[in-house]
């Protein structure tokens, strides 16, 4: 298998960030340029220590992400290739871009927390 930002579905397109994702198995993989900073902090509130407990694999193409756990912290910049273990959050760089690969089922929780938060930062507007 195989996708680009040519081929695969564009799922969001807004002010901070665009993604284009899909499944591919079990895994689900995505290619996200950041245009604004983005601290993804709030819109993991609700999961356990308020923070992703999916593990991500992937490789930032350009830019700069920080990815902080509850001991320390990571910078990736372009070129690095990461494993990213469950118990983080991220604030990544304006101009960023990333390929990312992650178990689809664990994705899920996440995803449905930070859809949560998004709409509860929107009905707060």
């Amino acid at each position: 298998m195989r996708g680009s930002k040519t081929d695969l579905p564009k799922t969001v397109d807004v002010e901070e960030l665009t993604i284009w994702e899909t499944d591919w198995g079990e895994m689900h993989v995505n290619i996200t340029v950041c245009h604004r900073r983005l601290d993804i902090t709030p819109l993991l509130k609700g999961l356990p220590d308020n923070k992703c407990q999916c593990p991500h694999w992937g490789m930032i193409l350009k830019g700069r992400k920080v990815v902080r756990y509850g001991d320390h912290e990571e910078v990736l910049n372009g070129g690095d290739a990461y494993y990213m273990t469950p118990g983080h959050t991220t604030v990544t760089d304006a101009g960023t871009e990333w390929v990312e690969i992650s178990p689809r089922d664990k994705l899920k929780a996440t995803n449905e927390a930070v859809a949560r938060n998004l709409a509860a930062i929107d009905m707060g507007h």
